[in-house]
């Protein structure tokens, strides 16, 4: 647990010894030193490390490192160094390893998203991927200034400056990839009628002459009717330039080391749900009909449902990305691994449809509702909790569900503990973009022997603030469940898996003393 660099500093002060007061001088020359040094921050900042690591025995993070913030590269090299964790995968995260994976919708998505919130140096400058073919395709098929739609979104409190020339060609770049994106996704939805998700093929709606689309029967005008690459007669067809870029981009997905040293931590630490101390641990949703009776999805001609639906979707994004170098053969698996990121079966996703054009082309915004799935209104339900507890195979009088995905808005009266907290949601607007709709910086669910404590923390404003107000450490603190009795370490996954341990070492031991075993003399 101790840094390098200050591991024996660390470990003099440690052990500061009171008794011997003759080596008050030799304390007092180390803590000067590093004044002298200017290195004092440093130091604070390993001693905090070293805390945060012997405090903390195991972390859970319920998913969306990507997409929520500048620097996730960042956070998955923290927690490449860090912690023992495991990661219950979020829809942002799996929409990036679908990418790595080859999957090209995916990746359209991730370069929109990245375009649309001005963070496309998480692809160039992070992972390497060069984004030169796309810019030099918008500048060249899009050479009219009509993007309004597409520009980026940027952040006001950055320090980096951005010219009104860098915002025209990000908002470019994110018209092309946005039309590549919807012509994607359509040929993925023809595939696949099991999908159910026709209302989603809006291209072939669009009438070019009057400048309008059809959306479930109505007409609407609009915003933008300028699409140079696409043939009325055949809307989903990519362009020869169109398909030259997503091959170009394609191969730097693929092919950027660290991308995929990221990814391969996702899948070496991570899965769509865990259990844990008889607690429920996943990022979205089980899919459930209005009935309160589990979605079921057909795949690859077989239908499944609760459990073994969450199984069968794991499997499938395992396989997609062992299979990354098939080319188009990978799409038996890469298709069910888009399905993650905006099918309605979808835990990750757990809405009927993605409106995403709606949101770009149509400026009525009763097209971009998207209707959640019938689990996020009935999770307030004790039966409906026990019920998917008893599916996954735990006890559903001492188990929790632990929830991801949908911030909590308690500055609006909302509360985080559901069916008198049987199910507990932690996302609170730990990302900066959520913070003025929850009002805080998020939750975290500590949990020992004497039960279970929500954190909610606030925003961090300031280094001063922070000093001078103690702003950081401001925190709320609620009980979720009171153990009426301390839980031992036997009584925990980790302690039967130690249990398991000392059974095999008796056995052994067992198997020696009876001769069944023989001594390996070395020679």
């Amino acid at each position: 647990a101790l840094p390098p660099d200050y591991a024996y500093i660390i470990e003099e002060l440690l052990f500061k010894d009171t008794i011997m007061s003759n080596k008050e001088h030799y304390y007092d020359k180390i803590i000067n030193t590093v004044i002298s040094l200017n290195r004092g921050k440093q130091l604070i900042a390993a001693f905090a490390h070293v805390i945060q690591r012997l405090v903390v025995d195991h972390i859970h993070v319920v998913g969306d490192i990507y997409d929520r913030g500048p620097y996730p590269d960042k956070i998955i090299d923290t927690l490449m160094d860090g912690h023992e964790l495991d990661i219950q995968w979020g829809n942002h995260d799996v929409l990036w390893m679908g990418a790595a994976s080859g999957s090209a919708a995916c990746m359209a998505n991730v370069i929109r998203i990245s375009a649309r919130y001005d963070n496309l140096e998480i692809i160039e400058d992070a992972y390497g991927i060069s984004l030169r073919p796309l810019m030099t395709f918008s500048e060249m098929v899009y050479p009219e200034d009509r993007y309004e739609p597409f520009l980026p979104k940027v952040n006001p409190d950055s320090d980096d400056e951005i010219y009104q020339e860098e915002i025209r060609q990000i908002a470019k770049m994110n018209q092309a990839i946005s039309i590549i994106q919807f012509k994607l996704e359509g040929a993925i939805i023809k595939r696949h009628p099991e999908f159910e998700m026709e209302a989603s093929l809006l291209l072939d709606k669009i009438n070019h002459d009057e400048g309008t689309v059809t959306i479930d029967g109505k007409v609407y005008p609009l915003r933008c009717d300028y699409f140079p690459t696409i043939d009325p007669n055949d809307p989903y067809a990519l362009t020869e330039e169109e398909k030259l870029v997503v091959n170009r981009l394609m191969e730097g997905f693929l092919n950027s080391e660290r991308l995929h040293k990221h990814v391969q931590f996702l899948y070496n630490k991570g899965s769509l749900y865990l259990k844990y101390n008889d607690n429920l641990l996943f990022h979205g949703c089980v899919p459930i009909n209005d009935d309160l009776t589990f979605m079921e999805m057909i795949i690859h001609n077989k239908k499944y449902k609760g459990k073994a639906l969450l199984d069968e979707y794991e499997d499938i994004l395992r396989k997609g990305y062992l299979n990354r170098e098939a080319g188009s053969d990978n799409n038996r698996y890469l298709d069910y691994v888009w399905y993650q990121w905006e099918g309605k079966a979808s835990s990750l996703f757990g809405k009927d449809k993605m409106t995403t054009f709606e949101r770009l082309y149509v400026e009525d915004k009763a097209t971009h509702f998207e209707h959640k799935n019938a689990y996020y209104k009935q999770r307030h339900n004790i039966e409906l909790c026990n019920m998917i507890l008893t599916e996954f195979g735990l006890d559903p009088y001492k188990g929790h569900i632990i929830n991801g995905h949908t911030p909590v808005k308690e500055n609006r009266g909302e509360n985080p503990l559901k069916a008198n907290g049987k199910l507990i949601v932690i996302d609170g607007g730990f990302s900066k973009a959520y913070q003025a709709t929850t009002g805080l910086a998020g939750y975290t669910l500590l949990y020992n022997s004497f039960g279970m404590q929500l954190v909610s923390h606030q925003p961090f404003t300031s280094v001063k603030d922070a000093l001078v107000n103690e702003s950081d450490i401001v925190s709320t603190r609620r009980i979720v469940d009171k153990e009426l009795e301390r839980k031992t370490v036997r009584e925990t996954d980790v302690g039967q898996r130690l249990a398991e341990q000392v059974n095999d070492l008796q056995a052994l031991l067992a198997a020696y003393y009876d001769g069944r075993l023989v001594e390996k003399v070395s020679k």
